[in-house]
């Protein structure tokens, strides 16, 4: 594992946007939440990893140029001491405004895997219920960031702006750049010393898109469950 750069910022401050941004300027893989759903074993690593049990992150990120987004900015600090000569990104926003948009996109998505109808996904796909528990570890339960405390919105606010003042206490500020992803190109390429891009900065994943996103999961769960289970399971 040699990353180049370690991403310190919180799910919904523009992460997968950055994601995008980091791939086109380094020209490697850039690991995200993403990558831990679409990934044979990852899930329970992270989760493994949120119970404190000692882990070894090459198993993981070995093919990996960058990392963003939870899970691994909850380890920022780890990965930054053992890759001395990356650089840290903290991406930040608005922290009322980053509130509501995890509230309503990452957080609903999270607990609802618990409740009808996403539970039935849960069911029905494997990958989805180590997801899961992977979530509940390293964010939102007693374990996690939020000690289990995200929906008082003054804690979790608290939680985000104390994270985001540990990043500048731990990192030297040569080897970090604060970030608001709407700042474009220019900080990002000149804290990397690279050229900027002619194309726009990539902008995807906004609150919009995951709540359309949300709406036909439930949807998708609605019309399938009858097709998986018996129809008192469903009902009940």
């Amino acid at each position: 594992m040699k990353l180049r750069v370690i991403g310190a910022g919180f799910g919904r401050t523009g992460t997968l946007s950055l994601k995008h941004a980091l791939e086109r300027l380094l020209g490697g893989r850039c690991y995200h939440m993403k990558e831990v759903f679409g990934s044979r074993g990852h899930s329970e690593f992270w989760a493994r990893r949120g119970r404190g049990e000692a882990v070894d992150y090459d198993t993981v990120l070995r093919d990996y140029t960058a990392t963003v987004d939870w899970p691994t900015t909850r380890y920022y600090a780890e990965l930054a001491e053992l890759n001395p000569e990356a650089k840290v990104v903290l991406t930040v926003r608005d922290p009322g405004r980053w509130y509501e948009s995890a509230r309503e996109t990452i957080y609903e998505i999270s607990t609802g895997m618990r409740q009808v109808p996403l539970r039935w996904l849960a069911q029905c796909h494997p990958q989805m219920r180590p997801m899961h528990s992977m979530t509940h570890d390293v964010i939102w339960g007693k374990r996690g960031h939020f000690d289990g405390r995200f929906e008082d919105r003054a804690h979790a606010i608290a939680v985000y702006e104390a994270h985001n003042e540990e990043v500048q206490r731990t990192i030297p500020a040569e080897r970090l750049l604060v970030y608001e992803v709407k700042q474009g190109w220019g900080p990002l390429c000149e804290f990397l010393g690279v050229p900027v891009p002619s194309e726009p900065m990539p902008h995807v994943n906004d609150r919009a898109e995951m709540m359309k996103r949300l709406r036909m999961m439930k949807g998708f769960a609605w019309l399938t469950a009858p097709l998986t289970y018996p129809l008192s399971r469903v009902l009940g």
